[in-house]
């Protein structure tokens, strides 16, 4: 509310006629004049004195505590690279915390993350100081975690949640089959599932051409977008001297499957062409070949087949083991019986395959024997013979027997999943991916 000035009030006091009329004017002006009012009064006017009391008192002002600063971390992770070490690793990730490090690398319990696959991730969080917060890596089916635990490190494994998807990819033959398929950027098992469907139609140590060309569906998994592991080839092409060649995978009720043609006809032969998946023939099958340790002439009853010590020898067919020991200038070998008639020997091995002994059974591919120089060998070679009813026959132009096709109840169901892996295969045919990428 709007105060009256002392002028106001000094106007209005002498119209009043009577001190009554005065006294009523001060009334009604007196409570719109309040403090300002006060200066108005007569003087000499006693009023009572304020006793006024100095009151000093220290005030402590309390201090809200100082929140803590947050020390920072830092997600880091790098993709394993080939000749990686362990310590190279932890040194790209950062990790300079020394009791982590002599847990990563020395306990038994971290066993698996020392096993190093090339192209899968790592991923390390740390401190600014570079101490160990958490570390993961995926072997494919599970995920190992470090974490710190006390005075010590805890590791967890959990079954891997991974995400299924179907790649296509295709290439063509510069130099060799592994340096194609490292162009595509194929893993190598998806590389040996490639030579290992058509190995029954083509010798990838002889046959192959610059300019072959092939094409590949397969699984991948990844987890959290980045890839862990290749799965199973769903369908492929290989075209070899300008012939295509085509697989598709069907499985059948049973949970058992196997590769066929786009028609039904089994990819599968009773016999592999070669019980290695990539060498070079240094000797081929003759009735005269000048022994290089005996130094004279003689039958070569078998192929040879140059390879580095410690190849992989596989079964070219389903069989049972005959013999499995040293056998003169054989060295090492293993003889494997199959179908009654049939017979295969594998000789100058450096080691056996588990499992080896007499009256074994063993599945085309299993493996059976390492590549070595052992018996009348001048270097590491395998030399393998092909014979029926004991009559030695050349391994690389003999005929092979099919597997059965798909039987007419099943032809439906082929049709189903053959089609759409056909019509992938359609799109790429000609291309290469490898070039735009």
């Amino acid at each position: 509310m709007r105060q009256a000035s002392p002028i106001v009030l000094q106007k209005l006091l002498p119209l009043a006629r009577n001190r009554a009329l005065r006294r009523g004017v001060l009334a009604a002006v007196l409570p719109f004049v309040g403090v300002v009012a006060a200066f108005g009064i007569a003087p000499n006017t006693i009023t009572e004195k304020i006793e006024l009391t100095r009151v000093i008192e220290e005030v402590t002002l309390a201090q809200a505590p100082a929140a803590p600063v947050a020390e920072e971390t830092y997600w880091r992770e790098e993709r394993i690279q080939r000749g990686d070490t362990f310590a190279s690793l932890l040194a790209r990730l950062k990790i300079e915390d020394a009791a982590a490090v002599r847990f990563l690398r020395l306990s038994a319990e971290a066993k698996g993350l020392r096993q190093l696959v090339p192209g899968r991730m790592m991923r390390a969080h740390t401190t600014d100081d570079g101490h160990l917060v958490e570390l993961r890596y995926s072997t494919g089916l599970m995920m190992l975690t470090v974490k710190p635990d006390g005075d010590t490190f805890r590791l967890s494994e959990q079954v891997a949640s991974l995400e299924r998807r179907v790649i296509m990819k295709s290439g063509e033959i510069r130099t060799s089959l592994f340096a194609a398929t490292d162009a595509a950027q194929l893993t190598d098992a998806v590389a040996d599932q490639l030579a290992g469907i058509f190995s029954t139609d083509i010798d990838f140590h002889r046959d192959l051409r610059r300019g072959d060309r092939f094409t590949v569906v397969y699984e991948m998994y990844y987890d959290s977008g980045e890839p862990i592991r290749s799965g199973r080839v769903l369908a492929a092409e290989f075209v070899n001297q300008n012939k295509p060649y085509q697989a598709v995978w069907f499985q059948h009720d049973n949970g058992q499957g196997d590769y066929y043609t786009l028609q039904g006809k089994p990819i599968k032969k009773a016999f592999l062409r070669s019980p290695l998946e990539f060498s070079r023939i240094s000797s081929g099958f003759t009735t005269a070949r000048f022994h290089p340790v005996l130094q004279r002439w003689r039958a070569h009853t078998g192929v040879d087949y140059a390879a580095p010590t410690g190849a992989r020898v596989k079964a070219t067919s389903d069989g049972i083991v005959e013999f499995a020991g040293r056998q003169g200038g054989y060295g090492n070998v293993v003889i494997l019986r199959h179908q009654k008639k049939y017979t295969t020997l594998y000789g100058h091995l450096s080691a056996f395959g588990r499992g080896m002994r007499t009256g074994a059974r063993v599945a085309q591919g299993d493996v059976i024997g390492y590549v070595g120089a052992t018996g009348l060998a001048t270097g590491p070679h395998l030399h393998y013979e092909f014979r029926v009813n004991e009559v030695h026959l050349d391994p690389l132009t003999v005929a092979m027997p099919d597997a059965p096709p798909i039987t007419a109840e099943r032809r439906g169901a082929f049709e189903a999943v053959a089609q759409p892996l056909g019509q992938r295969l359609g799109l790429l045919r000609g291309t290469n991916l490898a070039r735009l990428q």
